[in-house]
């Protein structure tokens, strides 16, 4: 019998076609590379501009003493150390997320289900602290468009102008962060479920949570540099 398989066909099953990965990589995995790519363009921009209104101002509110509280403890004398406790959580839920993968790598369901609802608690307490500063910062007087009182203002070694660039780009870019931080938690406590529920192991693959933990260990990164920008600079 002759074969008929035409020589499009043929082509098409090369290794080179789209069948498989020449670099070995899941199909899944790779778009979440790219998302993540693309997304750190964006907070890159931000970045970006912020260190340039930053540097081309005379003056800029000090952030040892905008940040020198301890929100329902203590209201000064404390620069960073809360931001600092902030900062650990987050570090060590993405430790979480690791061990999670590691188990999935394993195919330890039981393991997967206790280090995800750890990296979720994680998570959420993160959050929790940035609503506590904002909720202190919005006290003092900071907010998109709004400043404190000129004595205040004064106090931080800024002026009205840079005072108000900083508010503006402080809630901006820590409010987008913590969007993603949020996301994050969503997607988690959904593969939580599905992972509970057996999905992945009847796949016989725990590749989704490397993909979630691609995208968490991406936030935690961006922080790093946030952190940096906002409170060290």
């Amino acid at each position: 019998m002759m074969n008929t398989v035409a020589k499009l066909d043929e082509v098409k099953t090369t290794p080179w076609s789209g069948g498989r990965s020449p670099f070995s990589v899941e199909y899944g995995k790779l778009m979440m590379w790219f998302f993540l790519l693309s997304d750190a363009f964006t907070f890159s921009a931000f970045l970006i501009y912020y260190g340039a209104q930053r540097f081309s101002k005379l003056t800029w509110p000090d952030p040892d003493i905008v940040f020198q509280s301890i929100p329902g403890v203590a209201d000064h004398g404390y620069p960073l150390v809360f931001v600092g406790i902030m900062t650990f959580i987050l570090i060590m839920s993405s430790v979480t997320m690791v061990l999670a993968v590691e188990a999935g790598h394993r195919k330890a369901k039981k393991e997967v289900i206790w280090w995800m609802i750890a990296t979720i608690i994680g998570g959420f307490m993160f959050l929790g602290c940035q609503a506590l500063e904002w909720t202190h910062l919005h006290h003092e007087g900071f907010w998109w468009g709004t400043i404190p009182d000129a004595e205040t203002v004064k106090s931080l070694g800024a002026d009205g102008v840079s005072a108000q660039q900083f508010s503006n780009l402080f809630f901006t870019i820590t409010g987008f962060h913590g969007f993603h931080v949020f996301s994050g938690v969503v997607i988690n406590i959904i593969i939580l479920f599905m992972t509970m529920a057996g999905v992945f192991e009847r796949r016989g693959h725990y590749l989704m949570i490397e993909k979630v933990g691609l995208y968490w260990h991406f936030v935690d990164l961006v922080w790093v540099f946030v952190f940096t920008f906002f409170y060290l600079v």
